[in-house]
């Protein structure tokens, strides 16, 4: 079975990854899958307008990787995760939710040339 959606990260969400600790990573990765197949808002949830997070808490750290739909694929529906965050508040700053819609705008107007 191959999930609800497909999910990509750019660079930026590829290096917050890279530079965790490998458990912290896989946590990640692992609660990424288990949302591809269920509709938990515990692992993936939607913040504001088109931005979305996928959600991990691991040794008492809050992890968010902030992403967006591109449902423009003629087969495939995909996630493109943004950026990652280590979350230290209630609420996500607005400005990491601003900066993924700025990578949000970004990505569809290279996709559109």
């Amino acid at each position: 079975m191959a999930g609800k959606f497909q999910v990509r990260f750019l660079e930026d969400a590829a290096k917050f990854l890279d530079n965790l600790d490998e458990k912290a990573r896989e946590k990640i990765y692992y609660n990424i899958q288990k949302a591809r197949f269920s509709s938990d808002k515990e692992l993936f949830k939607k913040l504001k307008g088109e931005i979305w997070e996928f959600r991990t808490l691991f040794n008492r750290t809050h992890y968010r990787l902030l992403a967006f739909w591109d449902k423009t694929g003629k087969t495939e529906i995909v996630v493109i995760s943004t950026h990652g965050i280590i979350k230290k508040r209630d609420k996500i700053p607005p400005g990491e939710i601003g900066k993924a819609e700025n990578l949000r705008k970004l990505y569809f107007e290279h996709k559109k040339n």
